[in-house]
């Protein structure tokens, strides 16, 4: 059969338009060789840079840093140790491959049959239509799901690896499945296909427009996907948005007290801890989903620590300075303004580690009446299983990476984003490839990615001491494991009274982890897991009504799936669940609504502050005013280059 080429296929299709219908409009020739003259001239730009770079690194060798070689080498090496085992898993791929020729020959006679293979529950990348309704589109679906089905299970049974060897094996197993899957590549995706010929091959055109343009914003080095509009945000204009003033700042952080909604509020203050891999604001990205919003209407007065975005002049703050001149010296100027002795505490993630690190330093100090209350969202403290972040942290790769950051001081923040980008490849990765790159359209604009693409740096020292002591180690269980600030600490004897929110899908903090740290506290705790992952499952403001949440009163005594299938499950957010207990037990009572700063702690600045704004990427344009919302609703799409059908 004759094969055309997209231009010929749209001519064809254009020739047989019925009488009365509308062909496609011709490509616009004298824009397209102007656009193929841009695409060229800054190609060779960036090759040109490329091999400037590459002259510049010449005799320097690559380096396996991950041991990802060393550990699919021992894999093969055990997989030929049995032929009879390789002879079966052959055998059992060839019978579904025979299978599916038999079900799709069925198929094509206009019999019902059954897939041989369907795609998981939640797996986005096959919902066009085509690859249920087309033949062929089905055909290369199901092939792709079998082959990925077997070469995941042939690589995962090998016997006789170390665990840290299983589990990169497992997880770039799975990187090279989900990079091969048909839908990211134009000639096997039916929608990238449809519109190359509805467009004349203008999405291809765009596409290569929308990959220069990553390439040249991220140097020409690395390359890191546009997820997301960056040209509709502006800080404190149409994100981060609750009214608040900056009260306090020093090297590491600036201390924002937001403005007060209600004419009563708590009497026993309330102060969140962020973590610093990313910025405070996944906590206020919009005015119905700002979990710090809700807290202020709730009458709590919110202080909230907002970290700078740290260069080389930092690369020896380590985890202590984090803990001196984070949450310790936040408490001071809460107390300073609002003159009560003791505060209810919040830590998210590796904040929440920092929260647990400061209550064992100040029980060792004799201080633990300091922090009322402790509440911890998807933190941390029993590293025993980091879920596939453990893939990145051994001895070897902790060596590579610390040299990495004495050089320059810091960790990149795009690095730490590519690993976790990594944990989610489909989502995250493939998903804008194929969106940005084959369909040639500009990312949606959605606050949730503009925050995960704000990347902030790590500090050398700071850095190093958390991945080794804590990850790799495992020290911070450990009574007098860790030392702080001259003090060894021991979580065990905390007694404070702690809420722990975990959440069934993290892939950063799993919950089993987060369970097990909770039951190393000597204190009362209440134990809460939401449904989603790390981000979404926090951030479930009630009015959304998604999600659902388990509680229990039963003590952290048996293992994790013991308590789950005991525990009361309940429909929708888990915030009301935290605010009844926090204001019924630790609220202490009512006061007037304060207003920020003190006499001497005085406001200087508007929330979100300045800190927040330090960005590793060159900051967007100025949104008009006009533009800004006053409700900060999401904003609309940018119109497209060219029509889409």
């Amino acid at each position: 059969m004759a094969q055309s080429t997209p231009a010929g296929a749209a001519a064809d299709a254009a020739a047989n338009t019925p009488a009365g219908a509308v062909p496609p409009a011709p490509a616009d020739t004298a824009e397209m060789a102007r656009q193929f003259t841009d695409l060229a001239q800054r190609s060779s730009q960036l090759v040109m840079n490329y091999f400037e770079r590459m002259s510049k690194q010449a005799g320097a060798l690559a380096v396996d840093e991950v041991g990802v070689g060393r550990a699919f080498t021992e894999a093969f090496q055990q997989i030929w140790t049995d032929p009879m085992k390789v002879m079966q898993l052959q055998m059992n791929m060839w019978g579904d491959y025979m299978n599916l020729w038999q079900s799709t020959w069925l198929k094509a006679m206009g019999m019902a049959v059954a897939p041989v293979a369907e795609a998981s529950k939640g797996d986005k990348r096959f919902k066009h239509e085509d690859w249920e309704n087309n033949l062929v589109f089905n055909y290369l679906k199901q092939s792709y799901l079998i082959a990925a089905r077997h070469t995941h299970g042939a690589m995962t049974s090998v016997e006789g690896l170390d665990e840290n060897a299983r589990k990169k094996v497992d997880f770039f197993t799975r990187q090279y499945i989900d990079a091969l899957a048909p839908t990211n590549f134009a000639m096997t995706n039916p929608e990238v296909l449809r519109a190359t010929l509805d467009t004349g091959g203008q999405n291809l055109l765009d596409g290569l427009d929308n990959l220069l343009g990553d390439l040249e914003r991220s140097g020409g080095s690395q390359l890191r996907i546009s997820m997301t509009d960056r040209t509709q945000f502006r800080l404190g204009e149409n994100i981060a948005v609750t009214p608040g003033k900056v009260v306090f700042q020093n090297p590491l952080m600036q201390l924002i007290q937001y403005s007060p909604s209600t004419a009563k509020v708590l009497k026993r203050p309330l102060l969140i801890v962020p973590p610093w891999i990313n910025k405070f604001y996944i906590l206020d990205l919009r005015e119905k989903n700002s979990f710090i919003k809700w807290a202020v209407d709730q009458g709590h007065t919110v202080f909230v620590i907002s970290w700078v975005n740290p260069d080389e002049k930092l690369a020896d703050k380590g985890f202590d300075d984090y803990l001196q001149l984070g949450p310790l010296a936040a408490l001071d100027v809460v107390r300073d303004i609002t003159g009560e002795p003791d505060a209810n505490v919040i830590g998210y993630c590796l904040g929440g580690t920092l929260l647990a690190s400061g209550l064992a330093w100040l029980k060792a100090k004799g201080q633990s009446a300091r922090v009322a209350s402790a509440t911890f969202f998807t933190a941390m403290i029993d590293f025993s299983d980091p879920g596939e972040l453990g893939v990145f942290i051994d001895e070897e790769q902790l060596d590579h990476l610390e040299r990495r950051m004495a050089k320059r001081g810091y960790l990149e923040g795009h690095e730490m984003a590519s690993t976790f980008n990594m944990m989610r490849a489909n989502d995250l990765i493939w998903s804008f490839v194929v969106n940005n790159y084959l369909m040639g359209k500009d990312p949606f604009p959605f606050d949730l990615l503009y925050w995960n693409s704000d990347s902030t740096r790590m500090p050398a020292a700071m850095h190093g001491f958390y991945l080794r002591n804590m990850y790799l180690k495992n020290l911070l269980r450990r009574p007098g494991g860790i030392t702080l600030d001259g003090v060894p600490i021991d979580v065990t004897k905390i007694e404070t009274p702690a809420y722990f929110l975990s959440t069934i899908e993290d892939h950063i903090a799993p919950w089993k982890s987060t369970y097990a740290g909770a039951g190393l506290l000597a204190g009362p705790v209440q134990f809460t897991l939401a449904g989603s992952g790390h981000i979404a499952g926090v951030i479930n403001p009630p009015a959304a009504k998604k999600y659902q949440h388990w509680t229990s009163a039963a003590a952290l005594t048996a293992g994790a799936d013991e308590w789950l299938a005991q525990a009361q499950s309940h429909e929708g957010s888990w915030w009301p669940h935290w605010q009844r207990w926090v204001s019924t037990g630790f609220g202490n009572g009512e006061v007037d609504a304060r207003t920020p700063g003190s006499g001497s702690h005085p406001a200087f600045e508007d929330a979100p502050g300045s800190y927040v704004k330090q960005a590793i990427e060159p900051a967007a344009p100025a949104v008009p005013a006009a533009a800004v919302p006053a409700a900060s609703p999401a904003p609309a799409m940018k119109p497209s280059r060219t029509p889409r059908p």
